[in-house]
């Protein structure tokens, strides 16, 4: 049965209620198309193409709902970051055209946590800080010493499983940030570059630079992400978090806004950019290195 529904067609989550699911609604019906969530959901089906299948029943399960929109959320993208609205993404970390990226704000930080939402205010991920032992935390309380010591954040999905795994060795000069994923299995390395001026990282995997990360100015506040041959493919904008925010804590918010569908390893090393960027310059010096 065809139904009548204003939502666009694009990769929702399952409404059987399937965990860690994505189904793809064609504007009108629910197909028989599923990804699982927190992956690239691929190609769009195309509509012709695709194999006929019952339609779930619309008083069963309906048409999916069209996300509610986050005031402060969609202020923090379209006029603080300066990026328009867009269409709907897959819903996921890795499918979403845009990343919203709080740090929760703390008077005393003792552990790095951020939320990641998409463009209105959904969320569909968090990072926090793990592996932690008491003589850290005793460090970060007294002192910045632990900007020369390991740190590991964990990606997790909206469903909190992990999804990637992030880990700066300790920091005497330049950072570097090992991005593996839940197996252990190594996707890259982001690198960085040079010490004076606008900082610069390099996106390494299998023993080949497949992008960079250039600051556009050099208290690095904002970011240009290019692949191999220098084309733009995303940028990271840090927004105003708010007065009382910036003089009191050590909280920063990000947007990355990913320009079109990449490729792997390319895709997840740039979402792991909008949570390294900000740890590898060691978030507590507001942006200077």
């Amino acid at each position: 049965m065809t139904t009548q529904s204003n939502t666009p067609a694009g990769w929702y989550p399952d409404p059987h209620g399937a965990p860690q699911t994505l189904r793809y609604w064609d504007g009108a019906q629910w197909t028989q198309h599923t990804n699982p969530a927190g992956q690239p959901a691929g190609q769009v089906p195309h509509q012709q193409a695709a194999p006929q299948q019952q339609a779930v029943p619309q008083q069963q399960y309906g048409a999916p709902q069209a996300p509610a929109v986050d005031p402060k959320v969609q202020r923090q993208v379209q006029q603080q970051a300066g990026v328009a609205a867009g269409g709907p993404g897959g819903g996921t970390l890795f499918t979403e055209p845009v990343l919203v990226v709080n740090q929760k704000a703390k008077l005393i930080e003792l552990t790095n946590e951020y939320k990641v939402m998409d463009q209105h205010g959904r969320d569909i991920g968090s990072v926090t800080e793990v592996g932690q032992g008491a003589l850290k935390k005793i460090l970060r309380f007294v002192s910045s010493l632990d900007q020369f010591m390991t740190h590991k954040l964990e990606i997790r999905d909206a469903y909190g499983q992990p999804q990637l795994l992030l880990t700066r060795p300790a920091k005497f000069f330049k950072s570097r940030v090992i991005v593996s994923r839940p197996d252990g299995s190594q996707v890259g390395e982001i690198v960085q570059q040079n010490m004076i001026g606008k900082i610069n990282f390099a996106m390494n995997a299998n023993g080949q630079q497949v992008g960079a990360i250039k600051a556009e100015n050099w208290r690095a506040w904002n970011f240009a992400i290019v692949d191999h041959a220098d084309n733009e493919v995303a940028r990271i904008t840090k927004t105003w978090e708010g007065l009382a925010k910036t003089l009191f804590t050590t909280a920063d918010n990000y947007v990355l806004q990913i320009h079109y569908q990449l490729p792997e390893p390319l895709l997840s090393l740039v979402v792991a950019t909008a949570l390294t960027v900000d740890t590898a310059l060691k978030q507590d010096s507001r942006g200077w290195n």
